[in-house]
């Protein structure tokens, strides 16, 4: 079991916080011939496999590195695009790295703001007065789980759907905040939180969680 990230968001949608405490590895290396048996597209920015899967590369993973040489979007590492590159059999025999696409800091920033319109959403479509919005999202791969401060600050964690005591883990979330984000002087109210205090009580409050599978009273 294993808590995936947090995320803070403030009163207005806009993602303040973001810190990725474990990221699976899905990514596979293989060294290809000409021509290319796979189909590509640029997609965001990003050149992914439109079709064709072997050997641990799926339809939506993105091209990662070349040779070892990491890419950058749809240009490879000394600013070549990638898609004619590889149409030229000379580069052949190529080493590629696929894998899960990465989120970019603008993504993260989109996507913060577009479960902020959803929360909203989820109180208006309640049947009853003073709801208070979308508590729990459930896919087969995890839970994301939110805590709303009373001051519409959203605390958000993804978890391993088998994780238990999240509730807790929001609210020494929430706690910690106020310590160490809140009472310090140089933090703005509703600006990004760059404490490293913050930083590290959260890291020792995922760590708790992860090794204990919960996260109780006293944690």
């Amino acid at each position: 079991m294993v808590i995936f990230s947090v995320y803070v968001v403030n009163k207005a949608g806009g993602l303040i916080y973001q810190y990725d405490n474990y990221v699976p590895r899905a990514e596979a290396e293989k060294t290809f011939s000409y021509p290319l048996d796979l189909v590509l597209k640029i997609h965001d920015e990003k050149v992914v496999v439109s079709f064709g899967q072997r050997d641990g590369i799926r339809v939506g993973h993105a091209l990662l590195s070349i040779n070892g040489l990491d890419v950058n979007g749809k240009f490879t590492a000394d600013g070549k695009e990638i898609i004619e590159y590889l149409k030229d059999s000379t580069n052949y025999p190529l080493s590629i790295r696929f894998g899960r696409a990465r989120l970019s800091s603008n993504e993260k920033l989109m996507l913060a703001s577009m479960f902020h319109s959803l929360f909203a959403i989820g109180s208006q479509l309640s049947p009853e007065v003073g709801s208070t919005g979308i508590e729990m999202l459930e896919t087969d791969m995890f839970k994301l789980h939110c805590f709303q401060t009373l001051t519409g600050i959203k605390f958000i964690v993804l978890a391993d759907p088998r994780q238990s005591g999240i509730d807790a883990l929001l609210r020494k979330i929430y706690e910690i905040y106020s310590d160490f984000a809140l009472k310090n002087p140089f933090y703005s109210l509703e600006m990004p939180i760059r404490c490293e205090l913050f930083d590290q009580n959260l890291k020792g409050a995922l760590e708790i969680a992860d090794k204990a599978g919960n996260f109780g009273p006293g944690s």
